[in-house]
C-alpha cells in the first residue's frame, strides 16, 4: 500500500525521536520514499547520519547550507503525507499560531499535502488547557492527529503523553490516506478464528484455527476501502485498523446470531471461520471432577452459518465459503460449494506442508460456482488474502 508513496517526516527535539528510526525502516520496507526535515534541537535524540543512511536522502535542517536553499515549498508539494514525529509541546504551540523560523515550520506553512501530527511530552504538557487548545486549532485547519499512549515517561512519571509506537504510525498512514477505492461504498462481512463450545465451566471443545487468514482478508479488504465487519472466535490476533469494526463471540451459536444481525446488509460475506460442527447437549454448571474412568459426551450439531446465508442471500450478494480437508478435498469441498450456496469455496488441505492451521503460509484453491478452479502456490497469508480479494474483485458485480 506504501509503495512508490513519498513521505516527508519532521523531527522535533523530543528523546521519543529515537523511534524515528524503526519508523524509517517499516516505510523504506514497505517502498516508500522517505525524506527528513529536523529542527536542531533534535539533532540530540538521533543522528542524521543514520536517518540519511537507512533513507538513501539527505537529512535537512536549516533553509540555507552555504549557497544552496532548501526549497520548503518544494518540499511540501513533493510529499503525499507531512508526518512530523515526534511533536513536541514548544513546536505544536508555534504551529498553531503560525510562527515560522525554522525549515520544518516553514515547510509546515507552505506544504499542500495532508500532515499527520504524533505528539509526545510529559503528562502535565499534554493535559495543559493551552496544549489542548492548540491541538484543536490545528485540528480545524485540517490536520490529522495520532494521540498519545500511556506509559512510562522520560520525567520517570507513568501517565499520557509517550509517542505512538513506529507500528501505530504506519498503521494510520495506510488507514488515513493510502486506501484504494476498488471496494469503496461496500460493506463486507468476516469471520475469523474457532469457537468454543463449553463443556463446563473451566473445559470446551475447539480446534487449531487461529484466526490469521480471517484477519489477514479483513484488512486487505479494508484497505481496498471497503467497510469491514470482522466476527472473530477466540484468538490473540490483532486488528491493524482501528476502523475496521471487530466484534468478539465464543460459541458457534454466538457466531451465529451475530451474522445473522447483520449478513442481510453486507454486499460481500466472507465465511473463513473454523466453526465447531458440533456442540455440547448440556453443559455442566459446575467442574466435572475426574471420578470415572471414562466419560460420554453428548453432542448435537451446531446451526450451519454458511447455509443459511446461502439460503437467505441476496442476488447482488458473494458469498465465500472455506474448506478445510484432509482426504477428497476437491471432491468434498464441491460438495460443499454446492450445498451452501455459495458463489466459491476456499480449500485447502492439511496435506500442504505450512498451509492451514497456526501456520503464517497458506496453499489454496479456489473453486468456483461457475466451475471454474484457480490454483495458488504457498504463500505469506497476507499474501493469499490479496488473492482472494483480487480474485471476488474480478466476479462480484453489484
Amino acid at each position: 500500500m506504501l509503495k512508490g508513496k513519498k513521505i516527508l517526516i519532521g523531527i522535533t527535539g523530543s528523546i521519543a525521536a529515537y523511534k524515528t528510526i524503526y519508523l524509517t525502516r517499516l516505510l523504506v520496507k514497505e517502498g516508500a520514499e522517505v525524506k527528513f526535515i529536523i529542527t536542531k534541537a533534535a539533532k540530540d535524540f538521533v543522528s542524521p547520519l543514520v536517518l540519511s543512511t537507512l533513507s538513501k536522502n539527505t537529512v535537512l535542517q536549516d533553509i540555507s547550507n552555504n549557497d544552496e536553499w532548501a526549497n520548503h515549498v518544494q518540499l511540501g508539494r513533493w510529499a503525499d503525507v507531512f508526518v512530523i514525529a515526534p511533536l513536541t509541546c514548544n513546536t505544536l504551540a508555534k504551529l498553531a499560531v503560525g510562527i515560522c523560523d525554522n525549515l520544518l515550520l516553514a515547510t509546515f506553512l507552505s506544504a499542500t499535502c495532508p500532515l499527520l501530527l504524533v505528539p509526545a511530552m510529559d503528562e502535565d504538557m499534554w493535559l495543559h488547557p493551552t496544549t489542548k487548545k492548540n491541538i484543536e486549532v490545528l485540528k480545524s485547519y485540517g490536520c490529522f492527529f495520532i494521540n498519545v499512549n500511556n506509559g512510562e515517561l522520560a520525567s520517570g512519571l507513568f501517565g499520557e503523553g509517550r509517542m505512538a509506537e513506529p507500528e501505530e504510525i504506519v498503521n494510520h498512514l495506510k488507514d488515513l490516506f493510502f486506501r484504494t477505492s476498488e471496494l469503496t461504498g461496500k460493506k463486507v462481512l468476516i469471520t475469523a478464528g474457532p469457537t468454543y463450545e463449553a463443556i463446563d465451566p473451566v473445559r470446551f471443545i475447539s480446534n487449531y484455527s487461529s484466526g490469521k487468514m480471517g484477519f489477514a482478508l479483513a484488512e486487505e479488504l479494508y484497505s481496498r476501502g471497503a467497510t469491514v465487519t470482522l466476527i472473530s472466535g477466540p484468538t490473540k490476533e490483532n486488528i491493524l485498523y482501528p476502523s475496521i469494526k471487530r466484534i468478539n463471540v465464543f460459541s458457534a451459536d454466538d457466531m451465529y446470531q451475530a451474522c445473522m444481525e447483520i449478513s442481510y446488509e453486507c454486499d460481500i460475506i466472507i465465511m473463513s471461520a473454523a466453526v465447531a460442527d458440533y456442540t455440547v447437549t448440556e453443559v455442566a454448571p459446575e467442574k466435572v471432577k475426574k471420578n470415572e474412568n471414562s466419560w460420554n459426551i453428548s453432542l448435537k450439531k451446531t446451526k450451519d452459518i454458511l447455509a443459511t446465508i446461502g439460503e437467505t442471500k441476496r442476488n447482488n450478494q458473494f458469498v465465500v465459503g472455506f474448506a478445510l480437508e484432509t482426504n477428497n478435498e476437491k471432491a468434498n469441498a464441491l460438495i460443499k460449494l454446492k450445498s451452501k450456496n455459495a458463489d466459491c469455496i476456499v480449500l485447502n488441505s492439511l496435506k500442504d506442508e505450512n498451509a492451514g492451521f497456526g501456520h503464517d503460509t497458506n496453499k489454496i484453491t479456489i473453486l468456483a460456482k461457475n466451475g471454474n478452479e484457480i490454483h495458488f502456490e504457498l504463500k505469506n497469508k497476507k499474501d493469499v488474502a490479496k488473492d482472494i480479494v483480487s480474485y471476488i474483485l474480478t466476479e462480484y458485480h453489484d
